[in-house]
This record gives C-alpha cells, structure tokens and sequence, in this order.
C-alpha cells in the first residue's frame, strides 16, 4: 500500500511538472508571435512599400485647369530662364535699337600707318575723339597737337560718310614704284590703299588729317 502511495505521489509530480513545461512553452510561443509582429519602430505591423517606390508629393496629378507651378522667373522664347530685370527682347517695338555708347574724349577715332617710300619709312598718326593727336616718325620724339572742334567735326565726318564704307578694303590697282602704303583703322575695319588709288571718299579724309595729312616724311 505505501509503495503504491510513492507511485502516485510521483506521477503527480511528474504531471505537475509537464504541466509546468507546457505554460512555460505557451509564454515563449506568445512572445516570439508578439516580437514577430511588431515592426522596426515598434509602433504596430511593418508594411511594404508599394511597387515602383514611395508616392511623392510631385507626382500627384493636378487638378485639369490648374497652371504649373511658377519658378518666380520669366521665360526666353528659347526656354531660358531670364534674369530679372532684363527686358524681354520679343516685347521691343519693331524697328529700335539700344542706344549707342558715346565714345571716351581719349578713344581713338582712326589711326593712319604709312609704309614704304624711298626711304622705306613705317610712320603712324593716331587721332582721338577729342581732337588730340600723336604723329611718330621713325626714331625721332614723337609730335603731338589737337585739332579744333571744327576739324575734329569735319575729319569725323569724311570718316562717317557712307561713301569711305564702300571703299575697297585691299588696293584694286597696280603698285607705284618706290610707292607709299597707307593702312587706314576707322571703328576696327582696315583699309590697304597705295599711291595709285585715291577714292574721293579716301582723299577727303586724307585731307581731314591734322599735321599735313597722313605720314609721309621719314
């Protein structure tokens, strides 16, 4: 009778502890499911991202009649933004141009170079806006002057008259022997003339030339 007393005793032990296993495995499980549940931030079940990436707030469509968004600049007709303040060249009146810069009183208005000669000289005379003029020589001290506001008019004049545009730009005729060459600049165009060639337009102009005219002495 007592051995069967230590049996039973011993199977409820046993029992006891299985049943202890059993509540102790059913914590583990409901802790592992409550862990797998949460997402990384801990604040409820992780969702995935819908396919193609996150939806930004640029790619919602706008509303039909609602203009794009404004960049705060106007336009070019090529696309390019433009700096504000700058006048919109389609919008200016057929016809007008922007007004030209008045050129500096110590701006060059044209420089005469002589070449060639019997004494083979390279002379140049340089004549400002303002009248005032530089003639060189060779090696000999430059000499100086100013015109006065009548001639410096009247050499401007030769120079602006449409006739000295249409003079050829290199010499057209045979060279002289022992000949002069005279290369004339007027607002960055060049003219190649010699002795055998003297436009009207051209010989004004010479003779609007202060000291003599262009030079020639060695």
């Amino acid at each position: 009778m007592a051995r069967g007393v230590r049996k039973t005793r011993h199977g409820v032990r046993t029992a006891a502890r299985g049943a202890g296993r059993t509540r102790r495995g059913a914590l583990l499980l409901a802790a592992a499911l409550a862990v797998g549940g949460v997402g990384a931030t801990g604040c409820g079940p992780e969702t995935s991202p819908a396919p193609g990436g996150p939806a930004s707030s640029t790619d919602a469509p706008s509303a039909p009649g609602t203009p794009p968004p404004s960049t705060g600049a106007p336009s070019t007709p090529g696309g390019t933004p433009s700096a504000p303040g700058t006048p919109d060249p389609s919008t200016s009146p057929p016809g007008t141009r922007s007004p030209s810069r008045e050129p500096q009183a110590q701006e060059v208005l044209v420089e005469v170079v002589v070449n060639g000669g019997l004494a083979g000289v390279r002379n140049q005379l340089v004549v400002h806006h303002d009248g005032s003029w530089t003639s060189r020589s060779g090696t000999k001290p430059p000499r100086t002057g100013r015109m006065t506001p009548a001639e410096t008019a009247e050499l401007r004049a030769a120079l602006e008259d449409p006739a000295y545009a249409r003079v050829p730009s290199r010499p057209t005729g045979d060279p002289v022997t022992d000949g002069f060459q005279y290369l004339i600049t007027y607002r960055h165009r060049l003219v190649v003339a010699g002795d055998g060639e003297r436009p009207p337009a051209l010989q004004r102009v010479f003779a609007a030339l202060p000291d003599g005219g262009p030079p020639t002495r060695p």
